[in-house]
């Protein structure tokens, strides 16, 4: 159990600051035409966000809700199976940083009904972004490192329901 409170620990150490920067974006770029921090590069821009990634989907919070919800119970899920051995830590950090970005835009879709976006890469006309999609993306891609080049196939093999007790 203690194990599983630390983890809740981080997640909620790791959404603060997501929700700051968002409270910090509404209270001095909403309405205005934000501000440059480097030219023709980075923005803070403020944007309500109805929908997805690259705005898609928009206005299905309900959608929205009932995904997050489901993200959240299977990445809990697959952090109970983990084997207790060092080499799971990566994976455990990626769910981690997973769960800190969906609750932190869950948040947002519940309070607000959209989520705040603020930082924008200007350079190559990314899409507006905030806090928790850097940890969703970050971790996304560490995952894909994961289980690429560090995991094999039998670390993996608790996913499958196997006796992970081998490792």
């Amino acid at each position: 159990m203690k194990k599983y409170l630390l983890a809740l620990s981080i997640v909620i150490l790791l959404v603060i600051p997501d929700q700051l920067t968002k409270h910090l974006a509404v209270m001095n770029l909403k309405d205005t035409d934000g501000i440059t921090l480097i030219d023709g590069v980075l923005r803070l821009y403020y944007l309500e966000n109805r929908g997805s990634a690259f705005s898609l989907f928009q206005n299905q919070r309900t959608w929205f809700i009932i995904f997050t919800i489901i993200i959240l119970a299977a990445v809990v899920f697959v952090y109970k199976k983990i084997p207790p051995v060092q080499k799971m830590i990566w994976l455990k950090i990626a769910l981690i940083l997973i769960s800190a970005g969906a609750i932190g835009n869950f948040i947002d879709r519940v309070v607000h009904t959209y989520v705040v976006d603020f930082i924008y890469f200007e350079l190559i006309n990314f899409p507006v972004f905030n806090v928790a999609d850097i940890y969703v993306t970050g971790a996304a891609f560490f995952l894909i490192f994961l289980v690429l080049f560090v995991y094999k196939e039998e670390d993996l093999s608790f996913l499958r329901g196997a006796d992970s007790k081998k490792h």
